[in-house]
């Protein structure tokens, strides 16, 4: 039987006076307390109380035996508050793992609102465009920009982009614009290299799937290169919504072939299963969550 439950039990039986106010007190038969104590004096080879069908006595062993308990118990209860009150407060370092371009752009404001808010947490950010095992790299957190989740991830969906064509004016201008995706083939085009078969461009119209291998006349691992570079005129690029955010309200570039449909993708934050999640944890993700959510 359980050592703890066992020397809880018998501090009732001494604080107590009899097994049957024990039994009343937590619900059980006289019975059971009497197990309880047979399982106790067993594993210690003594005899803690001495009764008979009128009185209980705790011998001297026994009375040694209960102060320690009661020691023992206070511990373990205070203890278990300082964990329980420990784990509520919001501190501690949060490492968290985040594709290059989306950290660079959206978690650094996320993440000042969040520490103006719980001061006591610091943020360790890893950029980084591949995929990441959170347990062997042992962050708390990874963002994933995907149409598509691994099987078996705990993940809480944080924002959704759609996938698009862009150009800046001044590359237009002097290339012309694409009127149909089969145009591609004639213009520069931004290769983005983190993706199987780069080179293929994927759009639908309708129910028709359309893929094209346009010539490309630079490549990055880099998101945000790629959008600098069709910034700067230096081709076509297709990029997350929420990437060319800045780059479009700006002007510096123009989504092109609109009537084109591209895979959607949704933002994660993914983490892993745990019975309980510390504090820090559960407050970064509902802080990133409002964030979009504006």
């Amino acid at each position: 039987m359980d050592k703890l439950k066992n020397m809880q039990v018998f501090c009732r039986i001494v604080e107590l006076g009899t097994f049957a106010a024990v039994a009343r007190e937590i619900g059980v038969s006289a019975m059971m307390i009497s197990k309880y104590m047979r399982s106790l004096e067993n594993s210690l080879g003594i005899s803690l109380i001495n009764r008979n069908t009128r009185q209980l006595y705790v011998t001297d062993l026994g009375q040694a035996y209960y102060r320690e308990c009661k020691q023992i118990l206070e511990d373990v209860n205070n203890l278990e508050s300082s964990i329980s009150q420990e784990g509520t407060l919001v501190k501690g370092v949060l490492k968290i793992n985040t594709p290059i371009d989306f950290g660079g752009i959206y978690m650094l404001p996320v993440i000042n609102t969040y520490q103006q808010q719980y001061p006591d947490v610091k943020v360790l950010m890893a950029l980084d465009n591949a995929s990441v095992n959170l347990r062997s790299a042992q962050f708390d957190i990874a963002i994933v920009v995907t149409d598509k989740l691994d099987q078996g991830v705990v993940a809480r969906k944080i924002a959704q982009t759609s996938l698009c064509t862009y150009a800046s004016p001044a590359y237009l201008q002097e290339y012309g614009t694409p009127k149909q995706v089969d145009d591609l083939v004639e213009h520069k085009c931004l290769h983005y290299l983190n993706t199987p078969h780069a080179d293929a461009w994927v759009f639908m119209q309708g129910e028709d799937r359309i893929e094209i291998r346009p010539k490309w006349t630079f490549a990055s691992n880099n998101g945000g290169a790629l959008c600098q570079a069709a910034s700067l005129g230096m081709g076509i690029v297709r990029s997350p919504a929420l990437s060319v955010r800045r780059y479009v309200q700006s002007g510096e570039l123009v989504e092109i072939l609109e009537d084109y449909k591209l895979p959607s993708l949704s933002v994660y934050a993914t983490y892993l299963q745990r019975n309980y999640y510390p504090a820090k944890i559960s407050t970064f993700i509902d802080c990133i969550v409002d964030y979009f959510a504006e």
